[in-house]
């Protein structure tokens, strides 16, 4: 049976070759640490009962939410928790803190919220809408 060639490690000036894309000496650090507290998806919630939930909702809410905000029509992929439920299962499940976002709205509300991008991390808050 054919073995894949190896090839050259992906950080410039290295030519270590590898299977896997990353030399030992410059495989990126895995984000062990935050994966470790954050926990799995399934242990936040995010399991066959939000996955049917999810559907159920994004069926009644096609479009994202704050896309119609400002006059655009776009499909949603996403059920956004509006005020973040940092693990508390009422606010999880309740329906009324749940709003259907494009991939782009959601992923600003989330580097806002989170302090992606460069942005501070925005103080827990309890109200409003998304604001892109």
């Amino acid at each position: 049976m054919p073995v894949k060639p190896k090839r050259p490690c992906k950080q410039p000036g290295c030519r270590a070759l590898t299977d896997d894309g990353w030399c030992d000496a410059h495989r990126p650090a895995p984000h062990a640490r935050y994966d470790d507290r954050r926990g799995s998806a399934a242990s936040r919630g995010y399991n066959s009962r939000w996955r049917k939930a999810r559907e159920t909702f994004l069926c009644r809410h096609p479009l994202c939410a704050e896309c119609e905000r400002q006059d655009r029509v776009t499909a949603a992929e996403v059920v956004d928790h509006i005020i973040p439920h940092r693990g508390d299962q009422a606010l999880f499940w309740d329906t009324s803190n749940w709003q259907s976002l494009c991939r782009s709205c959601h992923s600003a509300k989330t580097a806002a919220e989170d302090g992606g991008f460069g942005n501070a991390r925005a103080a827990p808050a309890g109200g409003g809408g998304v604001k892109v």
